[in-house]
């Protein structure tokens, strides 16, 4: 097939990518020139694993190609996927301006019965809403359908490639059949729907997960209290097949593009319909309290973290990405700056991100060993494979106070009884204090 795909962000640009992988001639368009003339040139402007290798060799072999030109993008398609930005407005809820400019921009280009694919996150019956948009704009019809994404950061090739269900939302079945063929050789579970179904399933299964998340760190908490290990509780409770062991991994919350701004999206949804959402309030609430752990656990050792070296181990939201959005790294910095702490980070590739998020508040290092010279306690935001697998011994020498805060629990314990003396401070798990 013949594909286009308008918007070259996180989403539009992994679906470009393995759609042309699958044997698709996929074209994406863009109105950003100087990140279309970086992707003609093999580069990829995010940072995902394995996709600028991807996006070379299916260049190379003239599936995908990329452009500003709707018309030369458009021409001939077969389906038009529309992958841009749904930010979170200021009152909670997703912001469409972008969708809609893209949805007027695409119109003139259009024929009688274009099938049009909204890949980005939208509240239920957005799809009604750009179908009437663009049909006001061409006086023909255009069939919608609604194709929700569920990729996470960090693994978005496979969660295309090997995807757990893909979900079809339409209500012309011939669409719904092409969008359907479209995806046939990834030969995976697909679920045909109404959009507006289709739009709620996307909302309903982030907002379910971000709950999970923040029920296991209130777990975690409890666990803390009282002496129990939250790992163990989360095994034991992982293995009953209707509960499930995904997402139930104790830290300092939730970050990233998608959880926080879809659940707040939800939760607008819900309050324009008079509808009190509790279990979304909560969710949010306990998450906020979360991202904050680390110095409440810190200013509960020390009473006064003025003047102190504390080495923040992460940035990115979540580890194989340089997405800063939501990350807890942000409202830690902000914490301890506000405290007096002279705070100093390390992250393997979002660095350049975190500054342009956080600023000038923090200092920034350029290898693990910089930022945890001489400090006084070590805070693990992001569980990198490059910190999991750190030589902990030669770690506690170079730091000036041997003290770590595991925001993650990724260190092992095991290594950790080991060292002659250290104070390691996890989540919902016993402290292990060695004088």
């Amino acid at each position: 097939m013949k594909i286009a795909v308008l918007g070259t962000g996180y989403v539009g640009l992994s679906t470009g990518v393995c759609l042309s992988e699958i044997g698709h001639h996929v074209t994406c368009m863009d109105i950003n020139e100087q990140k279309i003339q970086q992707l003609n040139q093999g580069i990829s402007p995010i940072y995902e694993p394995g996709l600028e290798e991807l996006l070379s060799l299916n260049m190379n072999a003239g599936r995908l190609n990329f452009t500003t030109s709707l018309s030369t993008g458009i021409a001939g398609a077969e389906i038009i996927i529309i992958a841009v930005g749904t930010p979170q407005a200021d009152n909670g809820a997703a912001d469409l301006t972008y969708l809609e400019q893209a949805a007027e921009d695409l119109a003139p280009y259009l024929v009688q019965g274009s099938i049009v694919v909204i890949k980005s996150t939208v509240p239920v019956g957005t799809n009604d809403r750009i179908k009437k948009l663009i049909e006001s704009q061409t006086n023909f019809e255009i069939h919608m359908v609604s194709n929700p994404e569920f990729l996470r950061q960090g693994s978005a090739i496979s969660d295309t490639l090997k995807a757990d269900r893909i979900i079809i939302g339409s209500e012309n079945k011939d669409a719904a059949e092409k969008v359907k063929a479209m995806y046939l050789p990834l030969n995976v579970p697909v679920i045909l729907t109404s959009t507006k179904s289709a739009e709620m399933i996307k909302y309903a299964s982030n907002a379910f997960l971000a709950m999970k998340i923040s029920y296991i760190n209130e777990i975690a908490n409890l666990c803390e209290a009282f002496g129990a290990d939250v790992e163990d509780v989360a095994k034991g409770m992982g293995m009953d097949k209707r509960i499930g062991e995904a997402f139930l991994k104790a830290g300092i919350g939730y970050g990233g593009s998608c959880f926080p701004k879809d659940v707040k999206a939800l939760l607008h949804t819900a309050s324009q319909i008079g509808l009190n959402f509790w279990l979304l309030k909560e969710t949010i609430a306990i998450n906020e309290f979360q991202r904050e752990l680390l110095v409440k656990k810190a200013v509960k050792r020390f009473g006064d973290l003025q003047g102190l070296k504390i080495a923040m181990l992460g940035l990115a939201f979540k580890p194989e990405t340089d997405d800063m959005r939501e990350a807890p790294s942000i409202k830690l910095a902000e914490a301890l700056s506000k405290l007096g702490a002279d705070t100093i980070a390390y992250d393997p590739v979002a660095t350049e991100n975190a500054k342009k998020v956080i600023g000038e508040t923090i200092k920034y290092a350029n290898s693990i060993d910089k930022a945890i010279s001489d400090a006084d306690a070590v805070f693990i935001v992001t569980e990198w494979e490059t910190v999991k697998q750190i030589n902990l011994p030669d770690m506690l020498h170079k730091m000036k106070q041997p003290i770590i805060f595991d925001g993650r629990n990724c260190l092992s314990e095991e290594n950790i009884k080991t060292c002659k003396k250290v104070e390691y401070y996890p989540v919902g798990k016993p402290a292990i204090i060695i004088v």
